[in-house]
């Protein structure tokens, strides 16, 4: 029976995550629009889920946010929305398989990345004021690196298209992105995860729930 509610309470914190996302992910304040990419705050309660719930809870937030930023790029297009979107795909099944990847895959991978990084951390004794920017900070630029190096390797001549400049301008124009965009992104990744993560761990913590504050049961 513990074991069972122990299970209810961790999907019922993992829908109540998921449906953060959804509400960010439908307000100018998840997906923040720039002339040619959806800037994004979702996954930051990725990340703080991941820390909270456990790696596999990290993927399936990160799967959420990848079908949000799918449908959003699908439903509103931009110049990138080939890369994001296997319906705006401008090379077939290939380029499906491919924005599938980016849109979706790459998000999972953020929440991996955060759950098992925060595990690691822990099992280091690494302080938590430490630990928890430090998540917040790598789990945000592995959602930039691998969006953005996935569109270079699999999309780089679209892209040049996209921006009207020729293709060897393209792996500049990435790393400008990741520069003036992702390095902004997990700055603000890492206070807000030190600041809400804090909070939320000792809530999850005395409800006995999840990988927060201890090395519990990995999911």
């Amino acid at each position: 029976m513990k074991t069972k509610k122990h299970d209810t309470r961790w999907m019922v914190s993992v829908a109540l995550m998921a449906a953060i996302i959804i509400v960010l992910a439908n307000t100018p304040l998840g997906m923040i629009q720039l002339p040619v990419i959806k800037a994004t705050t979702v996954h930051i309660p990725v990340i703080i889920g991941a820390i909270l719930l456990g790696p596999s809870a990290g993927a399936i937030l990160g799967a959420v946010f990848g079908i949000c930023s799918l449908i959003s790029n699908t439903m509103a297009p931009t110049l990138l929305s080939f890369a994001f979107s296997p319906f705006m795909s401008t090379t077939g099944i290939p380029g499906a398989l491919k924005a599938i990847w980016i849109s979706v895959g790459c998000r999972i991978l953020i929440g991996v990345a955060a759950g098992w990084l925060w595990i690691l951390l822990n099992k280091l004794k690494i302080s938590q004021i430490i630990a928890l920017p430090v998540v917040g900070f790598i789990g945000s630029m592995v959602n930039t690196i691998t969006v953005m190096g996935s569109i270079y390797y699999m999309f780089a001549h679209q892209y040049a298209e996209a921006k009207e400049v020729g293709i060897s301008a393209v792996w500049g124009l990435i790393m400008g992105t990741v520069t003036a965009s992702g390095i902004p992104e997990a700055i603000a990744a890492a206070v807000l995860v030190l600041a809400i993560g804090k909070v939320l761990i000792q809530v999850f913590k005395k409800m006995n729930l999840g990988t927060a504050g201890s090395m519990m049961a990995v999911r």
